[in-house]
């Protein structure tokens, strides 16, 4: 596993280290940068630099997806602990319908309520909603970072917590396209 030069996790994490993954946003932060994350080289880009303690990963699901069965459980068996819930269709109108799968409630619930499992929380997200438990898990002298994007990544999230953008991280956990082919099972919903 290649070092990190301008980034060592190490130098920003104390202790145990567990990361909480929001897939709706860090999806769109992927569509905006134009690569995907290669889950796998994810835990082992974070095993190599900090002690990792658990991987968590929220996302919805459209009912019986093949792709996203297949995907979720590929996810599982690297060893990443997936919480999903199926996706609301909301009507915009007459001819047009709008996805919507939010699991903010149940990543920051989770994250509060396994915080003596961790001594550092490493956030996939730039949600604007989390900023109430990074001020919780603050308290309780947890360190903070949120890995997102410019343009996906909300002020207060970078006023409460050290911010990595994920920018920096691509040479080390970009999944590598054949044929500009998406990950086997990516969701894109």
């Amino acid at each position: 596993m290649p070092k990190l030069k301008k980034l060592n996790l190490k130098d920003f994490t104390k202790g145990r280290v567990a990361v909480f993954i929001d897939a709706a946003n860090i999806l769109y932060s992927q569509k905006t940068l134009g690569w995907k994350i290669d889950y796998q080289k994810l835990k082992k880009w974070v095993a190599f630099q900090v002690k990792l303690v658990g991987l968590y990963y929220y996302t919805g699901k459209v009912g019986k997806l093949e792709k996203q069965i297949k995907f979720i459980h590929r996810l599982e068996n690297l060893g990443y602990k997936v919480i999903a819930k199926e996706v609301k269709f909301i009507k915009i109108n007459t001819t047009k319908t709008f996805p919507k799968a939010n699991l903010d409630v149940e990543l920051a619930l989770d994250a509060f309520r396994l915080a003596k499992e961790y001594d550092t929380l490493l956030l996939f997200s730039g949600d604007s909603d989390f900023a109430y438990l990074l001020d919780l898990l603050k308290k309780l002298n947890k360190r903070t970072i949120v890995i997102s994007t410019r343009g996906h990544i909300s002020k207060e999230l970078l006023e409460r917590a050290k911010y990595i953008d994920l920018r920096k991280l691509k040479p080390f956990i970009r999944f590598e396209q054949k044929n500009q082919e998406l990950p086997e099972g990516t969701p894109e919903v």
